[in-house]
C-alpha cells in the first residue's frame, strides 16, 4: 500500500468524525465543558517540509544527485514529487527507509527538472519548495542537412550558382559552440549551426566540417559532409564510326560523347526509351551502346540523354547509313513494269528495253551481257533499238555492290524471231505468177527473134529418117595430140555434121584437162566449104549440162535426141 492510499484514508476518517460531531453537537446551554481532561489532547499542523541535493548541476552518466527532505514532524509520510507529478521510481533510483532521502545512481539527461517532497499525516499534507536539478549532456551524432540538394550516398549534389544552406542537428545542452571549416580547410569566424552559401561554384566543391563543443561536459564531436557541385549540363553529342556500315558485320559502338562527370546516362531510338537486349549492350557507366549483328533497320535514329538531378541535356538525333545488298535480281521490261521476265519472245528488228532492278544500298552497279557479243552495256537499262540475231541467246544482268562486296545475277532468254511479210499470201502468189510470166514471155520472145537471124529452120518433116549418132573420128584421134593447141570441149557422144558446125556442149571450168583436145589449124570438116563471109565463132554451146561424175567422165555425156545433123541449127556466115 502506498504512502498516497494511506493519507486518503486518513483524511476520510477526519472527515467522518468531524461529520458525526456536526451531527450531534449539542446546543450551547446544554454543551459541557471539560475541566483538565487527560484523556483529551489536541494536534499541532504539520510543518513545511525543506528539500535540498547534493549538487543541483551534473553531467550525464558521470555523477550522482541525493536530494534530502527535511521536517521536524514525526508519524508523517514523505513523498516526492518530479516535474509536479509524482515522482516514478526505477532502478537508477534508492529511497531510503524513513522516505526523506532520495538518490539518483546515474543521472540521465531526463532527470533533469523540479524536484519536491511532501510530507503527509492524517490530518494534512505540506510540502516543500522546489529545486532544480541541471544535467549537462552532449553533443550527441551530429548530423548536417542542406537544403537545396540531393544525398547520393554519402554524398550531396548541388547545384552550380544556386544557394545552398547547410544546418547542423545534434543534442547537447548547454547548446554548444560551432565551427565550419571549408574544403580548404578555411575556418569561418562566427559560432552558428546554420551555413549559408550564396552562388555556389565548383571551388566549393569537397567535403566541409563542423566541429560542435560543449564546453560544460567538455565534449566536441566533428561532422563532415561531402559535397558534389553539379555543373548546368550542356548538350552532349553521339559519335558513330567513320567506317562504312554494313549489314551483318559488327559490333558497332556508339558514343554519348559529353564534357561533364558524374552524370546519368539514357539512350532513346526514336523517342523510345532503349533498354539493353541480347543485341544492344551499355558500357562505361551507359556513355557507350554496343550494336550486335548490325541489321538494315537499324539506322535510327539514335538520341543520349544526360542528367542529375537538378539538370537534363539530350543530344540531337543521329542516323546511321548500313550499307547492304544487292539483294534478289529481277528483269522486267520497260520502265515502269514490275513483271519478273524469263523468256521473251521478239520479231527481227523490233526494239526492246529491259531494266535490271535489286534492292541494295548504295544502289547497285549493273552490267549486262549477251551470250553472242563481247560488248558489255552499263547502267540499269538496256536499251535495244532494233534486235538482230547477234541479240539471240541468253542476256545476263550483273549487279554489284563495291562496299558489300556482294555480287548477283540473273539472266532472260532472248529469242529473235524472223520478220513476218507485210503482204497477203493472195498478192504474194499473184507476184509470183506474174514474174514467171514475164520471164516466160521474155524468153519466148527472144528465142524467136534468135532463130530469125540465124536462118535456122524451125520445123522438120517428120519423114525425115534420123541418123545414129556416131562420133567423128577426129574427135577421138585428137584425145591424143599434144597440149599445144587451143582447148576446146569435146562430147564424145555428139556426131560432127557435115557442112555443118556441131553445137557444143560447154564443159565446167573445173573440167580436168583430159576432156580437152588440141585442134589443129587445118582440121576442117571434110564437107565444110570456106566461105567468104566473116567467120563464124568457133563455139556454139548448148545450154550448160551439169559436170560428169568423176568416176566416168566419157559415159557421163548425154545422147542427142536426133543424131542426124541437118536437125540442128545451122550458122547463117552472114550474121
Amino acid at each position: 500500500m502506498g504512502p498516497a492510499d494511506s493519507g486518503s484514508r486518513q483524511w476520510t476518517g477526519i472527515l467522518l468524525s468531524a461529520s458525526l460531531l456536526t451531527a450531534w453537537c449539542l446546543p450551547a446551554a446544554a454543551q459541557i465543558i471539560p475541566r483538565d481532561n487527560p484523556l483529551i489532547t489536541i494536534q499541532n499542523p504539520l510543518a513545511k517540509p525543506t528539500i535540498s541535493a547534493s549538487q543541483n548541476t551534473v553531467t550525464e552518466h558521470r555523477e550522482m544527485v541525493t536530494f534530502y527532505c527535511g521536517t521536524m514532524d514525526v508519524n508523517v509520510t514523505i513523498h516526492w514529487v518530479f516535474q509536479n507529478q509524482p515522482l516514478v521510481f526505477n532502478e537508477r533510483m534508492l529511497l531510503s527507509a524513513d522516505g526523506k532521502v532520495l538518490t539518483l545512481l546515474t543521472v540521465q539527461r531526463e532527470d533533469s527538472g523540479t524536484y519536491q517532497c511532501e510530507a503527509w499525516d492524517t490530518l494534512e499534507t505540506q510540502s516543500s519548495d522546489t529545486t532544480f536539478l541541471e544535467v549537462n549532456y552532449g553533443p550527441d551524432s551530429i548530423k548536417i542537412k542542406w537544403e537545396p540538394g540531393v544525398a547520393s550516398g554519402e554524398v550531396v549534389e548541388v547545384l552550380e550558382g544556386s544557394t545552398v544552406n547547410f544546418q547542423v542537428e545534434t543534442q547537447s545542452h548547454p547548446d554548444p559552440d560551432y565551427t565550419w571549416i571549408f574544403p580548404n580547410n578555411y575556418k569561418l569566424p562566427t559560432t552558428m549551426r546554420t551555413l549559408t552559401i550564396d552562388t555556389v561554384s565548383r571551388e566549393h566543391e569537397g567535403m566541409f566540417r563542423c566541429l560542435v563543443s560543449n564546453n560544460a561536459t567538455l565534449l566536441s564531436r566533428l561532422g563532415a559532409l561531402t559535397v558534389r557541385v553539379l555543373e548546368k549540363l550542356t548538350k552532349p553529342q553521339v559519335e558513330a564510326p567513320t567506317w562504312d556500315l554494313v549489314e551483318n558485320v559488327g559490333p558497332v559502338n556508339l558514343t554519348c560523347q559529353t564534357t561533364h562527370r558524374r552524370v546519368q546516362v539514357q539512350w532513346f531510338l526514336g523517342d523510345q526509351p532503349l533498354l539493353p537486349s541480347e543485341r544492344l549492350t551499355l558500357l562505361d557507366d551507359n556513355l557507350t551502346l554496343v550494336i550486335h549483328s548490325l541489321r538494315r533497320d537499324d539506322t535510327g535514329p539514335y538520341e543520349c540523354e544526360i542528367w542529375h538531378w537538378g539538370s537534363r541535356a539530350r543530344s540531337d538525333p543521329l542516323g546511321l547509313t548500313i550499307n547492304y545488298g544487292p539483294d534478289r535480281v529481277d528483269i522486267t521490261r520497260g520502265f515502269s513494269s514490275s513483271a519478273v521476265v524469263g523468256t521473251i519472245h521478239e520479231r527481227l528488228n523490233s526494239s526492246l528495253i529491259l531494266q535490271c532492278q535489286a534492292e541494295s544500298k548504295p544502289e547497285a552497279e549493273y552490267r549486262w551481257f549477251l551470250e553472242h557479243s563481247a560488248v558489255v552495256y552499263v547502267g540499269k537499262q538496256l536499251v535495244i533499238g532494233a534486235l538482230t540475231q547477234e541479240h539471240k541467246g541468253v542476256c545476263s544482268c550483273r549487279a554489284s555492290n563495291s562496299l558489300t562486296m556482294v555480287t548477283r545475277f540473273a539472266s532472260v532468254l532472248i529469242q529473235v524471231d524472223p520478220e513476218p511479210s507485210s503482204l497477203s499470201a493472195g498478192a504474194i502468189a499473184g507476184i509470183v505468177i506474174g514474174v514467171l510470166a514475164g520471164v516466160a514471155l521474155v524468153s519466148g520472145l527472144g528465142y524467136f527473134f534468135y532463130t530469125r537471124k540465124a536462118g535456122c529452120p524451125l520445123e522438120r518433116s517428120g519423114d525425115s529418117p534420123i541418123p545414129e549418132a556416131t562420133p567423128p573420128a577426129s574427135a577421138r584421134e585428137h584425145r591424143t595430140q599434144s597440149n599445144s593447141y587451143k582447148r576446146s570441149p569435146v562430147y564424145d557422144n555428139i556426131p560432127e555434121p557435115k557442112g555443118q558446125i556441131g553445137v557444143k556442149k560447154k564443159l565446167p571450168p573445173d573440167l580436168p584437162e583430159q576432156f580437152y583436145e588440141k585442134e589443129p589449124p587445118s582440121s576442117t570438116p571434110r564437107d565444110y566449104s570456106p566461105s567468104p563471109r566473116k567467120p563464124p565463132p568457133k563455139f556454139v554451146m548448148h545450154p550448160p549440162v551439169p559436170p560428169p561424175p568423176r568416176g566416168d567422165l566419157e559415159g557421163s555425156y548425154e545422147t542427142l535426141v536426133n543424131p542426124e545433123p541437118d536437125t540442128y541449127c545451122q550458122i547463117n556466115p552472114s550474121v
